[in-house]
């Protein structure tokens, strides 16, 4: 199932013009403020008409300029999920979920009880919605826009308005809905760490135009999209099984690019993860480092190196069959004599990844 969307639209001091396509699972809008991403999944929901375009879900169009095709949100059959829950306060938690499933098809679809169960909020059903925190709210509207049957679910800065530790509430949650339902979603976000854990596809936008898309790991880690991504938050993603957690607290974590030592992990020996390393953190030495604290000692290879126009440089890796990225200083680069195809070893402390940048793959 795979939604295609290509859009033009004049908008006061920007021309939008995009095309792209999701395919199953999470696809994530990425850019700057302005960048267009609000007005991309407003044509998609019909809310807003473009100038012209074409968007086509699971084989339906729903929009196209040329044939004369607009059909109304109502039929569109789309599941929209905003940055406030907006629910309905005269009704509990259970009537709100049954309003989404008002709208699907023949009554089709998960049921209420499933998805009670798949959000976690089966124990809430008879609560009135002021009586909910900010996580719950957020997922009894997820709940109730998955209830309607969607062709495909939009997202605009769902977890936005909320706090740290509601929205660590919550990611799990939006974990197992793209590994579950295998929906095309699109996902608006200012947050890398949750674009990083949660998108399975990335769509760079910047001024109205794409700029970059494809897999969440081969955009992240590619220095040409440092820019758009933004220089602190350059990172890529590695993927790695938890082994255990040992007395002193540590987790050990085992993944093709070799074994890795974090902070407590909260998950059963066993559970595949995956992280996000910012680059940043990322040291580089082209001999095995002795007598460090540094707990992480991977050998890469040097993929590529990319220079930057100030002081910086980013420098690509690949250890294991996986990509890793560095960023160090071009004098360091220089000194070090970093050439494409040399042996180093990235060294990573145990404490420089945030719980926030830890989650577990796409199924």
């Amino acid at each position: 199932m795979t939604l295609t969307v290509s859009l033009t639209h004049r908008l006061a001091g920007m021309a939008l013009d995009v095309a792209f396509t999701a395919p199953p699972g999470v696809t994530a809008l990425f850019g700057r403020s302005g960048a267009g991403k609000t007005t991309v999944v407003n044509a998609v929901a019909g809310l807003l008409t473009p100038d012209s375009g074409h968007v086509e879900a699971d084989g339906m169009v729903l929009l196209d300029t040329r044939r004369g095709i607009n059909l109304p949100p109502h039929r569109r059959r789309v599941g929209y999920v905003f940055q406030d829950a907006r629910l309905f306060p005269h009704l509990n938690v259970r009537q709100n979920l049954l309003y989404g499933r008002w709208f699907s098809p023949r009554g089709d679809g998960p049921g209420l009880d499933q998805i009670a169960d798949l959000l976690g909020i089966s124990g809430l059903l008879s609560r009135p919605t002021a009586a909910l925190s900010g996580g719950e709210r957020q997922r009894v509207a997820l709940g109730r826009a998955i209830l309607s049957n969607p062709r495909l679910l939009l997202m605009d800065e769902p977890l936005a308005a909320l706090d740290e530790a509601r929205k660590a509430e919550i990611l799990p949650y939006l974990e197992r809905l793209r590994d579950d339902l295998r929906l095309p979603i699109l996902y608006v976000s200012h947050s890398m760490a949750e674009v990083a854990r949660l998108a399975t596809t990335i769509v760079l936008l910047d001024a109205g135009r794409v700029v970059a898309a494809g897999p969440t790991g081969a955009i992240l880690s590619d220095p040409a999209h440092a820019p758009a991504l933004g220089l602190r938050e350059v990172g890529a993603v590695l993927t790695a099984r938890l082994s255990g957690v040992v007395e002193d607290g540590l987790s050990r974590l085992d993944g093709p690019a070799g074994p890795l030592w974090l902070p407590r992990v909260n998950a059963a020996p066993g559970t595949a993860l995956r992280l996000r390393i910012l680059a940043q953190d990322v040291m580089l030495a082209t001999e095995a480092p002795r007598a460090i604290s540094a707990l992480n000692v991977l050998t890469c290879r040097v993929v590529d190196i990319r220079m930057g126009e100030g002081p910086g440089a980013l420098i690509r890796l690949e250890a294991g069959g996986e990509l890793l990225l560095s960023r160090i200083t071009r004098r360091s680069a220089t000194a070090l004599g970093l050439t494409p195809g040399m042996q180093v070893f990235a060294v990573l402390k145990a404490v420089s990844v945030a719980q926030e940048n830890i989650g577990a793959p796409p199924a």
